[in-house]
C-alpha cells in the first residue's frame, strides 16, 4: 500500500513535467475538432458524426485496417460515396506508420475516432484491478503519441463494452481512471485537447448510470464525451415506437457530447430509418450524431459491403445507408446545442449499479508511468507484445480521484467539482473490484457482441 508522502511525490512530478513537453507539429488537412458545451465544433461549425464503424476482418482477426495503405485508400473511394466524415476503428498496431492513410483520409474530409486498446492491452473485465496497471497505461500512451499529430484524429475512446451487464459495473472505477491519466498523459505532454471518452455497451439498465458517472467530478477526471451503442430502433419504426424519444429526455441535461458509437438494427431490412431522427433537431439538442455498425461483412450480418481481395461489393445495406445519409442533411446553425451545463451527480449504488467506491475516490495512479508523463511513452508493444492483463496485482491501491491527475494548464491534482473531494486521503486497499472477478469473461474488443 502506497503512501501518502509517495503519492504526493508522483503528483509533483507530473506538474513539473508538463511544461517541458513541447506539442507535436501537425501538417493540417482538416480543422481539428473541439468540444463546446454538449456539442462537437470544427472551428465555429457544429460537428455531427456521420460515420461507420470500420474494422476488416472482425474479432477474429485483429489487424490495423489503417496501417494497410492500399486497403485503407480502396475504402476511403466507399466512404466518399456514404458522404462520410468519420470512421471509428477498434484496433491499431501502434508501431505501424499511418501517415499515408490518415493523410488520404483527411484530403477525403474524414476524422478518425480511435479505440486505443487492444485484445492484449485492455481492461479484463473479471480482474480489472489486476489489468490496471503501468505497462497497460504505457501501450495505451504509445497509441496516442502515435495519433496525436493528425488534425483528423477526432477522439479516442479509453474503453469499449467494458461493462456488459449489472455485474460488472464495479469495473467502472478502473475505466475512470484510465480516462482520468488519457487525459493527464495528453496534457503532460503538451498536444491539442483531443477528447477523451467511453464507449458504452447496449444495456438499458446500468447506461445512464455510466453517463452520470463518466461525467460527475472535476474536469480532470470527467470524460470529454459519453457514446453508447444503440440497436433499440429495428426499422419500421420511429422516433417513439423505438423509446429514442425517452432516450433524449433521459439525457436532456447531460452536458457534455453524446452519440452513438454504434448502430443500425438488422433483426428486419434495414433501411436506416433512424438517420432522419438522428440528424434533427428532435434529437441534436442533446446528440452528436453516430456510427453505422459495420463497414465490412464479418459473418454476423451487418456488413455493407463485402470485401474479397481488393474488390468491394456494396451490398444492398450500403445502399440504403447511402440513401438515408444523402437525404438528411444536418440543421443549420447550431442544432440547439447546450453551451454549458454542470457536472453531473455520481450515481448512488443500487442493484443494477454496484460501484463501492466512493464517489471521491478512484484507483491510484499506478507507480511508474511518471516517465512517461516526462520523457513519452517510447515504443509501444503493437500487437505482438506480451500483453498487460497479468502485470499489475490484486487488491486496489484508492486515492482521491483527482490525485495525480494533470490539468491543461499544467496542474497535477484536480481540484473539486459535483461528486469530487479536494482534499488527498491516504490511498486504501479496496476488495471491491474483487467482486468483478466471479464474472466469467468473454473478452470482447470488438462491438455488437450482445446483438
Amino acid at each position: 500500500m502506497k503512501t501518502v508522502g509517495a503519492f504526493t511525490a508522483v503528483s509533483g512530478a507530473l506538474s513539473a513535467f508538463v511544461a517541458a513537453s513541447p506539442a507535436a507539429t501537425r501538417a493540417s488537412k482538416v480543422t481539428p475538432v473541439t468540444v463546446k458545451g454538449n456539442a462537437f465544433f470544427a472551428g465555429d461549425e457544429r460537428f455531427y458524426i456521420r460515420g461507420v464503424d470500420y474494422q476488416p476482418g472482425g474479432a477474429s482477426d485483429a489487424k490495423d485496417p489503417i496501417a494497410d495503405t492500399a486497403a485503407c485508400k480502396r475504402d476511403i473511394a466507399e466512404f466518399k460515396k456514404l458522404g462520410l466524415n468519420t470512421i471509428r476503428v477498434y484496433t491499431v498496431d501502434n508501431t505501424a506508420d499511418h501517415d499515408e492513410c490518415m493523410n488520404a483520409l483527411a484530403d477525403a474530409g474524414i476524422y478518425l475516432a480511435l479505440d486505443v486498446n487492444t485484445p492484449k492491452y485492455s481492461i479484463n473485465r473479471a480482474e480489472p484491478e489486476v489489468s490496471y496497471n503501468a505497462v497497460y497505461l504505457q501501450s495505451l500512451f504509445a497509441t496516442i503519441d502515435a495519433f496525436a499529430k493528425y488534425d483528423n484524429t477526432l477522439l479516442f475512446f479509453s474503453g469499449n463494452e467494458v461493462i456488459n451487464d449489472d455485474s460488472t459495473t464495479s469495473c467502472a472505477p478502473f475505466v475512470k481512471a484510465t480516462t482520468r491519466d488519457m487525459k493527464s498523459y495528453i496534457n503532460s505532454r503538451g498536444y491539442r485537447k483531443i477528447p477523451v471518452g467511453y464507449s458504452a455497451a447496449d444495456v438499458d439498465s446500468n447506461r445512464f448510470e455510466m453517463a452520470q458517472y463518466m461525467n460527475c467530478g472535476s474536469d480532470e477526471i470527467r470524460s470529454d464525451f459519453f457514446a453508447f451503442n444503440d440497436y433499440s430502433w429495428c426499422d419500421p419504426s420511429s422516433f417513439s415506437t423505438s423509446g429514442w424519444d425517452k432516450k433524449v429526455e433521459k439525457f436532456k441535461d447531460y452536458s457534455i457530447p453524446l452519440f452513438l458509437s454504434e448502430y443500425g438494427c438488422n433483426t428486419n431490412t434495414r433501411k436506416f430509418e433512424e438517420v432522419k431522427s438522428l440528424y434533427s433537431t428532435d434529437m441534436t439538442g442533446v446528440y452528436s450524431g453516430g456510427l453505422v455498425y459495420e463497414y465490412s461483412e464479418e459473418g454476423s450480418k451487418y456488413g455493407l459491403v463485402q470485401l474479397d481481395g481488393d474488390s468491394v461489393t456494396e451490398l444492398d445495406d450500403f445502399k440504403a445507408l447511402q440513401s438515408a445519409l444523402s437525404g438528411t442533411k444536418s440543421p443549420s446553425g447550431d442544432g440547439g446545442y447546450k453551451s454549458s451545463g454542470a457536472a453531473s451527480q455520481c450515481p448512488t449504488k443500487s442493484s443494477t449499479w454496484n460501484v463501492t467506491i466512493a464517489a471521491n475516490q478512484l484507483p491510484a495512479v499506478p507507480s511508474g508511468i511518471e516517465k512517461y508523463m516526462k520523457d513519452g511513452a517510447g515504443k509501444g508493444p503493437g500487437l505482438q507484445g506480451a500483453g498487460s492483463q497479468t502485470s499489475g496485482t490484486k487488491g486496489t491501491n484508492l486515492a482521491s480521484a483527482g490525485a495525480g491527475a494533470v490539468a491543461a494548464s499544467g496542474t497535477a491534482g484536480a481540484k473539486s467539482s459535483q461528486g469530487a473531494a479536494a482534499s488527498m486521503h491516504a490511498p486504501e486497499f479496496s476488495m471491491a473490484p474483487l467482486v468483478c472477478g466471479l464474472v466469467v469473461l468473454i473478452s470482447t474488443v470488438f462491438g455488437a457482441a450482445l446483438i
